[in-house]
């Protein structure tokens, strides 16, 4: 099994083959601000990545119908994307209104295999968040199901506030990639990129960097275990 330390220590090496490099996300800005820095990191070293929004963030802006805000935010999503060097794929949830079906979980698990991953990352499950829960139990669902067998990493949004209960077993050091991160967060415009940081993205980054010993780091749980697999915590 291909584990986030091994595919960081082999990137210097000219015989490793890159890899293909899956986040799934509740709404346009999670993966971002959760793991947008690793992303940036993956990307940089020649992986292919691709993030899978769950929603387009249509109950997200305040005053602002759905189909309006959707535009918005989906296009904010792809300018970061950009920024990020990452592909934008979005499954069509409704924010707020996220739902774990057989359905939406068929239609994920085909979203996910169509990319063939080596590694998937996505939400903690435990989340305030709705919509951060849903994300999560139909990636695990998808992990558990599938047939060749991915690595899963759950990311922090929000330390908190929303992620609850969350002790990282893997470090990445994102001090070459923070600023390719913010600017990633800022392309949601319409979020309020200050207030994402000040939900404790910002004192994220520096905790995570103070445990790994560096400026800056994001923390992720590697999801173990067979059949339905046990949360490493």
């Amino acid at each position: 099994m291909l584990t986030l330390p091994m595919l960081l220590d082999a990137q210097t090496s000219t015989s490793f083959a890159k890899k293909k490099i899956v986040c799934v996300g509740g709404h346009p800005d999670d993966p971002e601000s959760g793991c947008g820095g690793t992303l940036a990191k993956l990307a940089i070293a020649g992986h292919e990545v691709t993030i899978i929004y769950l929603t387009t963030g249509e109950a997200g802006i305040e005053g602002v119908g759905r189909d309006e805000a959707a535009r918005t935010r989906k296009q904010e999503a792809i300018n970061a994307c950009k920024i990020l060097n990452v592909k934008p794929v979005f499954a069509g949830q409704i924010d707020g209104d996220t739902v774990v079906s057989n359905d939406s979980l068929k239609h994920l698990r085909e979203l996910i295999s169509e990319e063939k991953p080596d590694i998937v990352f996505t939400h903690w499950p435990i989340d305030s968040h709705k919509d951060h829960q849903c994300a999560s139990l139909l990636t695990i669902q998808t992990w558990v199901r599938s047939q060749t067998k991915f690595t899963l990493y759950f990311f922090e949004v929000c330390a908190g506030e929303q992620t609850m209960g969350f002790h990282p077993t893997d470090f990445v050091d994102i001090t070459d990639t923070q600023e390719t991160k913010r600017k990633a967060v800022y392309c949601h415009t319409s979020q309020d990129p200050p207030g994402i940081y000040a939900c404790g993205h910002a004192s994220m980054e520096d905790f995570r960097g103070r445990e790994l010993g560096v400026k800056a780091a994001e923390g992720f749980v590697r999801m173990t275990g067979k059949g339905m697999g046990l949360l490493t915590t």
